[in-house]
């Protein structure tokens, strides 16, 4: 479909947006794929239920299931606009772009060595993964990684298990947290910035 000469109101409308905009709508449909968002100052699409269209990445920084756990149908919403899909003449929104980032928070709270108490999310042949909260998991390696030794082996941990944590290490721009268990001398990390 030639949006430009099909269905030129669409197309002057996400011409006219700029990266970083607030827009505002209410959630028009949720599919598996992401959430659709009819936007409160644009026209209506031919094809999709909304000209405002949120990747599930872009729905949140916490984990979720479902974007059900995240926004519901007839929901009203305000989003930054990204970029504009010219394929799907849809304007890509982020919801959380809005929200302060929990890693960054954690980042700018959190000391190198510092112990939590967290539970056991998964058990995978890499590691643990441990949420702390809030958003939070970490992953203590069962081998080396990345120059990071050995914490324990995975039978020693089961889902669901509260354990005792030490963060070893922060990695913004990959948003990943290295933990360690008390004693095993890895307390040395650093947190890279972004």
């Amino acid at each position: 479909m030639d949006w430009r000469s099909d269905s030129p109101e669409l197309w002057a409308f996400l011409e006219s947006l700029h990266c970083g905009d607030t827009l505002s709508g209410t959630v028009a449909a949720i599919e598996r794929f992401g959430v659709f968002v009819a936007l409160d100052d644009g026209p209506t699409h031919p094809l999709f239920s909304g000209v405002g269209f949120i990747v599930l990445p872009e729905l949140s920084w916490r984990r979720f299931d479902d974007p059900t756990d995240v926004v519901q149908v007839r929901q009203r919403v305000s989003c930054d606009f990204i970029g504009a899909d010219t394929h799907n003449a849809e304007a890509r929104l982020s919801l959380k772009s809005l929200e302060p980032d929990p890693l960054q928070a954690f980042a700018d709270r959190t000391v190198m060595g510092q112990e939590f108490r967290g539970t056991v999310e998964k058990v995978v042949p890499i590691g643990i993964f441990v949420d702390l909260g809030g958003g939070i998991v970490g992953l203590v390696p069962f081998k080396e990684i990345d120059g990071r030794p050995a914490a324990s082996t995975a039978e020693d941990f089961e889902v669901g298990e509260q354990i005792t944590v030490v963060v070893a290490e922060i990695e913004l721009p990959t948003r990943r947290v290295f933990l360690s268990r008390p004693g095993s001398n890895q307390h040395a990390g650093v947190v890279r910035p972004t």
